[in-house]
């Protein structure tokens, strides 16, 4: 789940001329002992938004934005204090306590487990989604609408479309999409894996420097040789959707956990199944799935769905929710933040959006809205109608 934080200084400088608006990507060194990589986009006031490993966005002021751009672009650390002291005109040793400060966030962030940076860091949670942003932290990709043998086709929209774009088509996509600023995309479908060119596309994605994941059945990574193609191909996390009666889906999760990727486990709850949870989740729990995706098909299955969520944080599971499954309104965060009367973040359309298989953009699957057309469209125009 995309966490964020607000600016990380006040106005401690004056302001002078932004730099130059764009994305800048870092990636650590292969061998580094805390792999990571960095997505800053710069908003045309010199604001920015940092990404950190597609899970952390922090919204940074001009001179934080800075800072972060002479990071990224390689700058020697030592030397950015005295390119801000010379920049905005204050003690160089003022420049330094900032620099210090910075880095201590970032390296926070990157090297705890889990932290929560409102907690941590002592500062308050920007209300999410509610910043203006000039794209989406993340891009929904449905390759096709085809599916997995044995699984219904009313699984998917197949009727939304007619053609599926190539795999020259896919990649300038991507490359429109990284040229828009949106740092992460999710291969999804129908059943992505059914794409023979799904490993050219996160290659294309890597090259970019795109942050990816697959939301799939997995079946596939039943076979270590296909698992292994995808991930050397720079993948960086899965979504599986659980299904405990396939044995091949145990399978590939076996072969997935001791692997170096994060894999989340997406469950769909029905009334069936409600006598069989808590023994699925300590299933689960066993063969070390840390990351976990509920929702529910029925809105009776509330409080259900509640105590399922309880028993996975009872075995140290963390909930991932606004994932590409569910795009539903009925996971456990809406459900406690009803019951709470809180408003539930609606991301769709502003955290995210969703490309269906012809290039057609969508605020979310399921919403019907097309805005445009990724592949043949400007930008700026598919952003305004959203």
């Amino acid at each position: 789940m995309l966490k964020r934080i607000d600016d990380f200084f006040d106005s401690l400088f004056q302001a002078t001329e932004p730099i130059p608006t764009g994305v800048y990507t870092y990636q650590a060194e292969p061998d580094a002992e805390l792999p990571y990589k960095l997505h800053l986009r710069v908003e045309s006031d010199g604001t920015g938004v940092l990404i950190i490993n597609a899970k952390t966005v922090l919204h940074l002021n001009q001179t934080a934005t800075e800072i972060a751009y002479y990071l990224v672009d390689g700058v020697n650390q030592d030397d950015i204090p005295a390119m801000l002291a010379g920049r905005y005109d204050v003690p160089i040793n003022d420049a330094k306590k900032d620099m210090t400060a910075f880095m201590d966030k970032i390296d926070t962030l990157i090297s705890t487990e889990d932290v929560d940076p409102v907690t941590y860091l002592d500062m308050d949670r920007v209300a999410p989604y509610s910043q203006k942003i000039s794209a989406p932290y993340r891009m929904d990709c449905a390759l096709t609408y085809r599916v997995s043998d044995g699984t219904a086709r009313e699984a998917a929209p197949t009727e939304r479309v007619s053609k599926e774009l190539s795999t020259g088509e896919w990649k300038q996509l991507l490359a429109n999409a990284y040229d828009a600023g949106i740092p992460h995309v999710i291969f999804t479908g129908g059943e992505p894996t059914i794409r023979e060119d799904l490993n050219d596309l996160v290659l294309e994605a890597e090259e970019l420097g795109l942050v990816s994941g697959v939301l799939t059945d997995g079946l596939k990574f039943a076979d270590k040789k296909y698992m292994n193609q995808l991930l050397q191909s720079g993948l960086d996390h899965i979504m599986l959707l659980c299904q405990p009666e396939n044995k091949q889906f145990w399978k590939a999760l076996k072969n997935l956990m001791p692997e170096d990727i994060a894999v989340t486990v997406h469950i769909t709850l029905k009334q069936d199944d409600m006598k069989k949870m808590d023994e699925l989740l300590e299933k689960l729990a066993r063969e070390e799935v840390c990351h976990l995706s509920i929702s529910a098909d029925d809105p009776s299955l509330r409080d259900a769905l509640t105590a399922a969520s309880q028993k996975a944080a009872d075995l140290d599971m963390q909930m991932i929710w606004d994932m590409p499954v569910p795009y539903s309104n009925f996971h456990p965060v809406s459900v406690e933040l009803k019951n709470a009367d809180a408003e539930i973040p609606e991301g769709a359309g502003q955290a995210w959006i969703y490309v269906e298989p012809d290039g057609d953009v969508l605020p979310a699957q399921g919403v019907n809205k097309v805005l445009g057309n990724l592949l043949s469209d400007p930008w700026k125009k598919i952003w305004k109608h959203r």
